[in-house]
């Protein structure tokens, strides 16, 4: 080959470099394929819990699995879950899981294969999401994309934590608001209650444990240290409702901080008790009425 040629093959070669890379950065695709296993919910018929395994080098097995309703799989039916070789996706808006394999005796196995939806990505990049942030395990957008996808996140629900003005989220808020169902409107009723600066970690612990806007409200009235978070999630725990603190306060005990109260609840202690400990020692302290219950009481002559 002449050196002019060789030149000019040079030439083109470079510039095809700066046209296709510029100033862009190109990220090597993960492929997201693996194995799954499958079997019919004895608690819902009809949906499936399917299970998706990967080997992720030196990380070791990544593991994820979800519920899916049997509509959900296009293209098997209800007779191949019992027996039968099949071939189903899953479509979702974040992507869709291609699935291949056999169902013997009402449980599945197979291979899988992930082709992700970039778009989606991008819809909640320019919603103000931080997608490309990769936290802990350092995976990659095919990864959280393939969560998205198996969770069955929807970019309704993206636009509806926007709407109720929670402030920057990450792709992970997203997935823990589709798996907790912390919608807007949720957001907005507790930032209502008197907590502005709730994160999505108080919204979750408030789902987990059944803390709603009327719980709070109810027992921000009571006072007993109410109008911290923490001790609602507290009350929570050890069922202290607001019924349990106007007995309290009628029983004349005002002045409590959440322990003393997370403490009479421990013990069983109801107002007929601390009623008829009173009636022993009108100044008995919490303590001194935990005591009583314990069988290790004074009573006052």
């Amino acid at each position: 080959m002449q050196r002019s040629s060789i030149t000019k093959l040079s030439s083109a070669f470079t510039a095809l470099i700066i046209i296709v890379f510029g100033s862009y950065v190109i990220a090597a695709q993960t492929e997201i394929s693996g194995t799954w296993t499958a079997r019919e919910s004895q608690k819902s018929p009809g949906k499936l819990q399917i299970g998706f395994e990967r080997t992720q080098g030196v990380r070791g097995q990544n593991h994820h699995s979800s519920s899916f309703d049997l509509e959900d799989l296009r293209g098997i039916s209800r007779s191949q879950i019992v027996n039968g070789r099949v071939a189903f996706s899953i479509v979702r808006e974040a992507g869709t899981i291609e699935c291949t394999g056999d169902f013997v005796d009402g449980r599945g196995s197979g291979t899988y294969r992930f082709i992700p939806n970039y778009g989606f990505a991008d819809g909640l990049r320019a919603r103000g999401f931080d997608v490309d942030s990769q936290g802990r395990g350092s995976q990659s957008i095919e990864e959280r994309l393939f969560a998205a996808a198996a969770l069955d996140v929807k970019m309704a629900l993206a636009d509806d934590l926007v709407s109720a003005n929670f402030g920057k989220l990450t792709m992970g808020d997203l997935f823990k608001a589709t798996i907790f169902k912390i919608d807007g409107r949720f957001m907005s009723e507790m930032k209502a209650t008197g907590f502005p600066n709730l994160s999505m970690e108080d919204l979750v612990k408030a789902r987990i444990f059944k803390i709603d806007a009327e719980f709070v409200r109810m027992v921000k009235d009571m006072g007993f240290g109410a109008d911290n978070f923490e001790n609602l999630v507290k009350y929570s725990i050890f069922k202290v409702t607001p019924e349990f603190l106007s007995e309290l306060r009628n029983e004349g005990l005002t002045d409590l901080g959440p322990e003393d109260v997370v403490k009479l609840r421990i013990f069983k202690i109801d107002a007929a008790f601390v009623r008829q400990a009173r009636a022993e020692n009108p100044n008995a302290t919490v303590q001194d009425i935990v005591n009583k219950k314990l069988g290790v009481w004074v009573k006052v002559k």
